[in-house]
């Protein structure tokens, strides 16, 4: 076992000094080919620990992808379910190549339409309602959910202004088939 990289010969292997042109090797040189056959096996080993480290960085890289990949969908579609009719479009997804060559979704976006419907308070105000439990649908609502959230709220206090007015202006015989969109 070397404590150390720097070793040195213990004093019965050190011969004394031969005369120049002699064939015989030194005592230092025999261990030359054993240090460097050990160096090499302590590579090797070394080697086969940095891989296995890789292996095992790469794996925990490729899991953490598989989650985010998974949550990413369940986040998207949570949307798409919710929104229903008012989506303007399907999950579209951001991806990463993984180690293993298959791409993992890490990011995704659900259009959904957010205007009011000319003319008609209570529906803008029902579309508001399902625009914001949309948007508010994933379990972890992202700070760009959180603002559709906001505008739909927004929308859903000027369709509640309208329909309170539309109601003072209409005769009672129509304030029955508006009452329930204040609920």
């Amino acid at each position: 076992m070397l404590i150390n990289s720097l070793s040195s010969p213990l004093p019965s292997q050190v011969k004394s000094p031969e005369p120049f042109g002699s064939k015989q090797p030194l005592a230092n040189d025999k261990e030359q080919p054993q240090q460097s056959s050990s160096s090499t096996e302590e590579s090797d080993t070394e080697n086969a620990k940095t891989d296995q480290q890789a292996t095992v960085s790469e794996q925990r890289v490729l899991q953490e992808l598989k989650i985010r990949d998974r949550e990413v969908r369940a986040h998207e579609m949570a949307h798409v379910s919710v929104g229903g009719r008012y989506v303007t479009s399907g999950a579209q997804f951001s991806y990463e190549k993984g180690t293993d060559g298959q791409l993992y979704a890490v990011a995704g976006e659900v259009g959904i339409d957010t205007s009011k419907i000319p003319g008609d308070p209570r529906a803008t105000l029902l579309k508001a309602q399902i625009v914001a439990r949309a948007a508010m649908a994933p379990a972890d609502p992202s700070s760009q959910d959180r603002n559709v959230a906001a505008q739909a709220a927004v929308l859903i206090q000027q369709a509640r202004f309208d329909l309170a007015a539309l109601l003072s202006e209409t005769p009672d015989k129509d304030a029955g088939r508006y009452i329930d969109a204040f609920v």
